[in-house]
């Protein structure tokens, strides 16, 4: 079945995912009604950039912006934006939002995203998170505010927290990153790939530091204070909180929806014949080089790619392609990659090196079995190697044949 102009598709959720899916369902030939429900007042914009160039003040916020005048108007689509959903109707596929309104289609797309994991500091309302642009613009603020040489403190080291991180660190803050963990970022790169990584901060001038218990955050005299569990603590004028983030599917608990850390969804992208799932908030079935995984991926690459894919499925008939995860995070004034999705216990080597070993590539492997590929300042040699996770691939073969060398 599919789609036509007697059809009338919702988007719920104005992110990358749910813009892309617009565009793509008007490039594919969609002519049917076609509306967009965002919760943030704001036009559809690309997130990435928030903890990269605008932060860093390279960039303003406009310039962050996806859905431009020209844009919207060449995507015919009706937008209801600042209004939360509350609940979704899936037999009537119909819309109820938080404003009272509701909006009756014949196909809903969901792509609510994730949202900032916050804890429940004293200080709370002090404590930064960057995750929307009205958090860019608040944080962006107080910054103006802030003196050179003042103490920024980050509360967590993973991909958010080194990103933020840089950028306050370029702009004369002294930061200090605060890791629960031995090593950032060993849940998605493992300990081999983290410990590769460990020196990073400190090159850039970012005070890191590990296997830090944060208590709580509380106000002393207009500055904030850090408490640790080893009794002591940091007074900063500046705290960010980076501890990861959780699917915004609250609303959907009433939908009958199959809700597992995400929308559960088929290989299709869909949990109904008529409802679907994309990018951040989609839980679905990637089928890598060591067969199939129930996974829920929050990568820009990863949105983009659902949008394009259910676009297909839908308005062509078409079953989506071969899905190649991807992500990279700048931070410590480098830019590391990954393909595929490996485990954090996957063995892991170094293949290839460059300037001393700064910049190198590393290959995942399970049974055997590539399962990813990471690199630290060789993008090239990355994607010279993205063929090991396309399609299945012995390590062996990998270190015989070395794609990434040519």
């Amino acid at each position: 079945m599919s789609l036509g102009g007697s059809d009338h598709v919702i988007v719920v959720g104005a992110g990358l995912a749910g813009w892309r899916l617009v565009e793509s369902l008007r490039h594919d030939g969609y002519d049917g009604a076609l509306s967009l429900v965002g919760d943030e007042p704001e036009v559809p914009y690309d997130r990435p950039p928030l903890s990269k160039q605008v932060l860093r003040g390279a960039w303003d916020l406009e310039q962050t912006v996806l859905g431009t005048a020209q844009r919207l108007e060449s995507a015919r689509v009706t937008l209801r934006l600042g209004v939360p959903a509350r609940h979704l109707d899936v037999a009537a596929t119909t819309l109820h939002l938080e404003d009272g309104t509701t909006i009756a289609g014949t196909h809903v797309a969901i792509a609510t995203g994730s949202r900032a994991r916050r804890l429940d500091f004293s200080a709370a309302e002090r404590v930064h998170v960057l995750r929307t642009r009205a958090h860019a613009a608040r944080l962006l603020a107080e910054l103006d505010a802030l003196g050179p040489g003042r103490i920024a403190v980050v509360i967590g080291g993973g991909f958010i927290g080194a990103e933020v991180a840089t950028a306050l660190a370029s702009r004369g803050l002294r930061v200090i990153v605060l890791e629960r963990l031995r090593r950032p970022l060993l849940g998605p790169l493992g300990p081999v790939v983290a410990e590769w990584l460990a020196n990073l901060a400190s090159a850039a001038g970012v005070d890191l530091r590990v296997e830090q218990e944060v208590l709580d955050v509380t106000e002393d005299a207009g500055a904030l204070v850090v408490h640790l569990g080893d009794g002591s603590s940091i007074t900063a004028g500046l705290v960010v909180l980076g501890a990861g983030s959780q699917a915004n599917v609250e609303w959907l608990a009433t939908s009958g929806l199959s809700i597992d850390d995400g929308v559960v969804v088929d290989d299709r992208l869909q949990a109904t014949e008529r409802v679907a799932a994309i990018g951040d908030v989609a839980r679905f079935t990637w089928h890598g080089p060591l067969g199939a995984q129930l996974v829920r991926i929050e990568h820009w690459q990863v949105a983009a790619d659902h949008a394009a894919a259910l676009s297909r499925v839908w308005v062509r008939a078409q079953e989506p392609g071969p899905l190649v995860p991807y992500f990279w995070s700048d931070q410590y004034g480098t830019k590391i990659q990954m393909l595929g999705h490996p485990q954090g216990d996957d063995d892991v080597v170094r293949v290839l090196e460059r300037d001393g070993g700064a910049r190198w590539l590393g290959v995942y492997s399970r049974r055997g079995i590539v399962s990813g590929i990471v690199a630290l300042g060789l993008p090239r040699a990355l994607t010279l190697s993205r063929t090991l996770i396309e399609t299945p691939t012995s390590l062996e073969v990998a270190l015989r044949h070395a794609p990434w060398s040519a």
